[in-house]
């Protein structure tokens, strides 16, 4: 099955499915977030690298403007 296929059988799901499906996404993507960034996770050298910077003194405030109106 095509992403384009998969795609156009989404649109056409009911409104209660395209929810059910939305939900079923959402909670998985939660669980491989979770999982990455759990200890031996895939993201735990990049959230290690970032803590060592920040003990390093090597990040800063954000300077807060206001936006342009």
């Amino acid at each position: 099955m095509t992403l384009e296929a998969i795609k156009e059988a989404i649109v056409q799901l009911p409104e209660e499915e395209r929810l059910a499906l939305e939900s079923w996404l959402a909670k998985a993507w939660d669980a491989q977030i979770e999982n990455d960034f759990s200890p031996g996770g895939a993201g735990m050298a990049l959230l290690e690298e970032v803590d060592a910077q920040i003990e390093a003194g090597n990040f800063g405030h954000f300077k807060v403007t206001r936006p342009r109106e």
